[in-house]
């Protein structure tokens, strides 16, 4: 996993979304989101590290989520599910709030679609 200090947080990693948002997490957050919020969607951390960074950069959709408009869904599909990666959009920069397994798009103002 690459790595980068910020302050005094470490980046695991920041990628630079398809519709020209860097999108950045820590690793301490990044391992929250997998092991403690959504063991369910992950087998590892870095296999999730993985499937983020490809959903941030080569989405099928992404969608402005309807009530919080500076929050958007990127969503890929990996064999029968969807990864959905949840990021705050603020001032050009992001940062992600959660990413999980699904199986369907959530309604909401569609930014971006392949």
């Amino acid at each position: 996993m690459e790595k980068r200090a910020s302050g005094d947080r470490d980046i695991l990693f920041e990628v630079h979304s398809i519709i020209c948002v860097r999108v950045r997490t820590t690793e301490r957050y990044w391992r929250y989101v997998v092991e403690i919020k959504h063991p369910e969607s992950f087998s590892d951390v870095e296999e999730a590290v993985e499937k983020a960074k490809n959903t941030l950069q080569n989405p099928e959709i992404v969608v402005k989520e309807r009530i919080e408009p500076s929050v958007h869904l990127y969503y890929k599909r990996f064999a029968r599910y969807f990864i959905c990666v949840v990021a705050k959009h603020l001032n050009g920069k992001g940062y992600i709030i959660t990413s999980y397994k699904t199986d369907r798009v959530k309604r909401g103002e569609v930014v971006w679609r392949r």
